[in-house]
């Protein structure tokens, strides 16, 4: 067995929240907890005793908890947590309100602005006060238009304190996307900023909010936040207001957060929608707190001391995952823009700066680091840092090398994997646990994860479809306007029976870890061996001419053949020898069968707003079929390059 890459401190060990909790339950339902192994197991046997652990451990603040914890357990979908239970989201986020920072905010031009709890509790009052005056009441939707900035959080805060349900999308995304969302819940309050900066530009969100509210009938009032200009102009937004009016008008107001069943809806989330209108995935109240508070504070082992930071935006889950920090006291640190601008060290800086404690982000984002030949350990003070947190793609085993050996030694690193589908994580990190190469630390909690092969059979130490057998509180409440819950069904449930199929191909190590290979839809099968799309990634992205790459299954005489599109380094051209030495280098590191059989350069790789590159759109463009739905795309026009290649012809 190989050594880990990282093992906690004895001291790291005594002082984690997850060694507190083990000594709780322990203490509560008798000894025999003495490793995380042991504790996860239980967690599954005994899901009547685990789940009531957490909710105190993690202090939930409700009329009462109630007597009876899952009903229909044996029922996925459809068992129901903790259905005698009342509460607010709102209120468990808020339950601090003195003068420690709450959110720290910067973007491109650097620092901006803090809000202490105390100012952030003031001001949900006052947003919350303004739209109940506005009519908004429980199970209206709210919906944004917002930058990651801090009124993003008060306007979430405000609406879940009432029992709306809150809903958002990042500013990047243009009209056609906007009302594949917006338009499907119909809300009745609309909050956007004036515009947003990316890259060094300056963009603004008003015209394109201007055409959204005129085509969704449903907004009743638009609320604009100035962000890019001093002097914010409404415009021709019908029933607009400005946010400052707004906060000022509800001065004085007293709070009221409406205590609402356990499963009351929360937010709704999209699905990627790259091959379709978005899915609508509505969470609850209940299980994304309780979920939240076991991923943050027993996985993360976050504390009120700490100071987190996610790069997010609004339209990602991160974002709400990230928020949720609020709800142990933790101090918030967000950030709007491009993650190198104005230079690429721009988010260790800020890791310096407000003395960043864990720091979230995506895999992509730590090879571009690479790629770009930085090295925070020797520019950067990272002395407060103790845990890195990767998730939107497979971390390739070489970025594990990378992150221990250029960013910082000591240091919890906690690739995660979960989704929108769950609000949170089916694998992550595990603070008193080691970290081996190449893989995510450990199972979630409480989550009853499997890998079964073609025939639905459990499997271990082998490639298949990573399911979850046992119902958990964060799955969604339901999808919007699916009233027979066919959708829902038949998007987790309809290949394996009472089982949540998650579409990811993964692996259960020998340790207990998880590796995952990519999405299930974007296996490669050439000659009927399946190839999980990361562990091409894995090998072409190491040689230092590709930025990054991109590889699909393409129809071809009976069978798939593996084709490969690569972005170089900039004024770099794609010769043979450099093709090659590609091929070479998967077929030594890999196997024959991933060798691609074409190897085509392109200038950009099509993703979505939070990041993730689309195979299965490229795949549909390479065979000349229509992507239904191009908005999703962060960058629609990278498309027309894998449109019509000749390389592919033959």
């Amino acid at each position: 067995m190989p050594d880990p890459m990282w093992t906690p401190s004895a001291e790291r060990l005594k002082r984690a929240n997850l060694t507190a909790f083990m000594k709780e339950v322990n203490a509560e339902f008798g000894p025999g907890l003495a490793t995380y192994s042991a504790l996860y197991d239980w967690s599954i046997a005994a899901p009547e005793q685990f789940w009531p652990a957490v909710w105190r451990f993690g202090g939930i603040i409700a009329d009462t908890m109630g007597d009876t914890v899952v009903r229909d357990a044996d029922k996925m979908p459809g068992a129901r947590w903790f259905p005698e239970a009342r509460l607010n989201f709102a209120e468990n986020l808020l339950r601090f309100r003195d003068n420690q920072q709450a959110l720290v905010f910067w973007n491109e031009q650097g620092w901006q602005a803090v809000l202490t709890y105390a100012e952030l509790f003031d001001q949900v009052t006052r947003l919350a006060a303004a739209l109940r005056a506005m009519g908004v009441a429980p199970g209206d939707r709210v919906a944004a238009f917002m930058p990651n900035m801090p009124e993003a959080v008060v306007a979430m805060l405000a609406a879940a304190s009432i029992g709306a349900l809150w809903s958002s999308c990042s500013p990047d995304f243009g009209v056609r996307g906007v009302m594949d969302r917006f338009g499907q819940i119909e809300p009745k309050v609309l909050i956007t900023a004036d515009g947003y900066f990316y890259n060094g530009k300056t963009h603004d969100s008003i015209g394109r909010m201007t055409e959204v509210v005129d085509q969704i009938p449903s907004i009743e009032r638009v609320i604009v936040v100035g962000y890019t200009r001093s002097d914010p102009a409404i415009g021709s937004l019908r029933n607009a207001v400005l946010w400052d009016d707004v906060l000022r008008g509800g001065a004085g107001a007293e709070q009221e957060f409406c205590r609402l069943p356990f499963d009351h809806p929360l937010y709704i989330m999209y699905s990627s929608g790259t091959t379709g209108v978005p899915k609508c995935i509505v969470h609850g109240a209940g299980g994304t707190l309780i979920q939240h508070l076991k991923e943050l504070v027993l996985h993360t082992d976050l504390t009120r001391e700490d100071r987190i930071f996610y790069f997010t935006t609004c339209g990602w889950m991160m974002w709400n995952w990230l928020v949720s920090s609020l709800a142990v006291g933790a101090t918030v640190l967000l950030y709007d823009g491009s993650p190198f601008k104005p230079q690429p060290t721009v988010l260790f800086d800020l890791a310096e700066q407000e003395g960043m404690t864990i720091f979230g982000t995506s895999a992509k984002y730590i090879s571009a680091v690479e790629k770009e030949g930085l090295e925070p350990h020797r520019t950067h003070d990272l002395s407060s840092l103790r845990a890195l947190l990767s998730t939107g793609s497979p971390l390739a085993p070489e970025s594990f090398d990378f992150v221990y050996r250029k960013i910082k030694a000591d240091l919890c690193l906690s690739s995660i994997s979960g989704g929108t589908d769950i609000i949170s994580c089916f694998a992550l990190g595990n603070p008193i646990g080691p970290v081996y190469h190449g893989e995510l630390q450990t199972r979630g909690l409480g989550m009853a994860v499997e890998v079964f092969d073609d025939r639905g059979q459990a499997i271990r130490s082998e490639k298949g479809e990573l399911v979850c057998v046992k119902p958990f509180p964060s799955m969604p409440v339901g999808f919007w306007n699916d009233a027979d819950a066919r959708k829902y069904h038949q998007a987790y449930f309809g290949r394996y029976p009472n089982i949540w199929h998650h579409g990811d191909y993964a692996e259960l190590t020998d340790h207990d870890g998880m590796i995952i290979y990519g999405r299930s839809d974007a296996v490669l099968n050439p000659g009927g061996v399946r190839i999980g799309t990361a562990e091409i990634y894995r090998q072409v992205e190491q040689l230092p001419e590709i930025v990054e790459s991109l590889v699909v299954g393409q129809d071809w005489e009976d069978d798939v053949r593996v084709v490969l599109f690569v972005k170089l380094r900039d004024t770099l051209e794609l010769s043979e020898e450099l093709a090659e030495r590609i091929r070479k280098h998967i077929r030594a590191n890999a196997t024959p069968r991933h060798v691609p059989a074409k190897i085509v350069q392109v200038t950009d790789i099509p993703r979505t707003k939070s990041g993730k590159i689309v195979e299965l759109a490229v795949r549909e463009v390479i065979h000349g079929r229509p992507v239904k739905n191009i908005d999703a795309l962060a960058n629609p026009d990278a498309l027309d390059q894998y449109r019509d290649r000749r390389e592919l012809r033959s």
